[in-house]
């Protein structure tokens, strides 16, 4: 069957980003923003407080693979901390969550060709994106980095509350597609979110070799693995039926 689209994870396969969730700035900056509020905690505080929401947040999803929700985490936060208020504790949730990404945030940067490759495949195929990331994140950096607007659908894990390989996040953007597994091919860098996730599905897969992600996982070979970004332009080319 002919391919009509292609399903890119996006960190570590299209962006290269390295974060620091240790570094001791985050939670002091957020402590001192909270005094504005009128929250007044300890830097040590903020990160007790933020992990052991997040870890009642995984302990309740009932997932296997359960995804977070940062905002919803700094919600909660706020609301124990009696901001009760519910369109300014959603307002401060997400700044929050963008002061923490972006001093955790060392290096943003697109993978050499890709968006030279992006644009020649966005000319013959429909180009979706399925990622494990919290969306107030993803669609910022997405745009940070010039690739607003390449992808459709794109699907994020945050909004489901399960990440990959839950082939659940493939299916809605098949679903959204209107299109079959026999019909697009998965790009990404995660042998096991990524390929294995794909793979439940029967769907095509493409390995990229980066600095980034699970190399190996038990009984899963993608039907290529590639370590330059335009050798996909090749591979496409060989599954495109002649003429």
């Amino acid at each position: 069957m002919t391919i009509k689209g292609i399903l890119f994870d996006l960190y570590g396969t299209l962006i290269d980003i390295e974060t620091d969730e240790s570094k001791d700035e985050i939670y002091r900056t957020v402590a001192h923003y909270l005094t504005y509020q009128g929250v007044y905690l300890h830097r040590d505080e903020v990160r007790e407080r933020y992990y052991q929401i997040m870890r009642q947040q995984r302990e309740a999803s009932g997932e296997e693979y359960a995804e977070i929700d940062v905002e919803a985490i700094w919600n909660e936060l706020l609301m124990q901390e009696g901001i009760r208020f519910v369109p300014i504790r959603g307002q401060l949730a997400k700044v929050l969550a963008q002061v923490y990404r972006a001093i955790s945030r060392n290096r943003l940067q697109l993978y050499p060709g890709v968006k030279e490759v992006l644009n020649t495949l966005r000319t013959s195929y429909r180009l979706g994106l399925v990622t494990d990331a919290q969306s107030c994140y993803v669609i910022p950096e997405v745009r940070a980095v010039g690739l607003d607007g390449y992808f459709e659908p794109v699907i994020i894990s945050s909004h489901y509350g399960y990440r990959k390989p839950d082939s659940r996040l493939f299916t809605k953007a098949l679903d959204k597609m209107g299109l079959t597994p026999a019909e697009v091919v998965c790009i990404g860098n995660d042998m096991f979110r990524d390929i294995h996730g794909a793979a439940l599905l029967g769907i095509k897969t493409i390995f990229i070799d980066s600095n980034q992600g699970a190399k190996s996982f038990e009984n899963v070979a993608p039907h290529y693995r590639i370590s330059q970004f335009d050798d996909i332009l090749q591979i496409m080319a060989e599954w495109r039926p002649e003429a």
